[in-house]
């Protein structure tokens, strides 16, 4: 982000809606001085909390673009991605082949569009799993918003392939690390309410699927970790936080 075009933006925009430094101060909540930085470009030393608040008072949208000069930093992110999608693959194979796997399932229904990472479709019980494979944790309440939207037009989308399902559950996978474990406990009493199964749970229920789950566990599958090696571990919380089993199954099949 550059600081100094940032700062000449907010100025344009502020007197192009005829406002005051002090006005603007006043809707974000924050002094003139700070939004007086801003405009100068000055906000090295400024929260990001109040850098955004500053430019959502006068409906400007405040975007963070990652770059790393190592390279292609997209590239290194859908690696990863991708290195989780292969493993799962291959555990379904070896695990659970009587279960169909659909990858990367594209859908435009009522005005809404997106990718389901895996579809997975159980012909003997007439089940979908809707399964979200995820290598790093962004934004929690978005990943449980996309994910009830996917889960809710998956048996849409099962029937333009012939499958007819009487239930539609959901798998969020998350590739484990020290990091997504201390992400996945600070919004535990959330992600426990949308997605109260874990991994061990899941897994029982792939042999027998009947009624329908929303689960969340890490665990790799044996794919590459972020350190080079296989990893998955069971994750343990305080019970004041969250009850045994959220977020967990790393237990083998």
């Amino acid at each position: 982000m550059n600081a100094m075009r940032l700062g000449a933006a907010v100025r344009a925009v502020r007197l192009r809606r005829r406002l005051r430094q002090q006005d603007v101060a006043e809707r974000a909540r924050v002094s003139q001085p700070t939004v007086s930085r801003v405009e100068r470009g000055h906000i090295a030393s400024l929260s990001v909390e109040k850098v955004a608040a500053v430019c959502e008072a006068i409906d400007v949208r405040l975007d963070f673009v990652p770059r790393w000069r190592g390279g292609d930093l997209d590239r290194v992110l859908n690696s990863r991605h991708a290195s989780l999608h292969e493993a799962t693959a291959r555990w379904f194979a070896q695990q659970r082949a009587e279960w169909t796997l659909v990858p990367e399932v594209t859908f435009a229904l009522y005005g809404e569009r997106g990718v389901i990472d895996i579809l997975a479709w159980h012909a003997g019980s007439h089940s979908l799993l809707v399964i979200e494979l995820k290598s790093e944790i962004v934004d929690v309440n978005e990943l449980i918003g996309t994910l009830d939207r996917k889960r809710r037009l998956a048996p849409r989308i099962a029937r333009e392939r012939g499958w007819n399902a009487a239930a539609s559950s959901a798998w969020v996978v998350i590739a484990p690390s020290r990091t997504k474990r201390r992400r996945v406990a600070e919004h535990a009493a959330v992600l426990r309410n949308a997605l109260p199964h874990d991994g061990r749970s899941i897994r029982a229920w792939l042999g027998d699927p009947i009624g329908s789950r929303a689960a969340l566990s890490l665990e790799s599958f044996g794919a590459t970790g972020e350190r080079g090696r296989s990893t998955t571990k069971r994750v343990r919380c305080s019970s004041a936080s969250v009850r045994p089993g959220l977020p967990g199954g790393a237990g083998k099949a």
